[in-house]
């Protein structure tokens, strides 16, 4: 089975290969932002350890890492971590959790592109658009 196991398509850019269009995407666009003096620069990959490895009982237990997609560093200085994503599965949801308490001086954003709701949007603002028309 080739492509990723989310059914997204991989994608080159720069001689990057990104797990999606919609990275390659963002990339685009950070690109953008960087030679226009919007943002100051970007990483791609940053790893964030949420857990230290261990050992217990003589067995060690690896290190626990979030990889993001993005790590933006605005003009303030400030830090922004970006994941692009289609959805949020249950494994994310507890490193998100983790990554929250453990960089408190870290934005983390969680983004899709939504042609429907006019480009990138976080990914819990889409989740109460949809909500909110399902109920409508």
């Amino acid at each position: 089975m080739s492509g990723s196991k989310y059914k997204s398509k991989k994608a080159e850019v720069d001689g990057y290969t990104f797990d999606s269009k919609a990275e390659a995407r963002y990339y685009e666009q950070l690109k953008w932002l960087l030679e226009h003096k919007q943002i100051k620069g970007f990483r791609l990959q940053p790893r964030y350890t949420l857990l230290e490895s261990f050992k217990k009982n003589g067995k060690t237990f690896r290190k626990i890492e979030y990889i993001a997609d993005f790590e933006v560093k605005h003009l303030d200085n400030s830090i922004e971590v970006v994941d692009v994503k289609g959805f949020e599965t249950p494994v994310f949801s507890i490193k998100r959790k983790l990554f929250e308490k453990l960089y408190p001086n870290h934005r983390l954003s969680i983004v899709t592109y939504s042609k429907k709701y006019g480009g990138w949007i976080e990914l819990d603002e889409l989740k109460k658009l949809r909500r909110k028309k399902k109920k409508a």
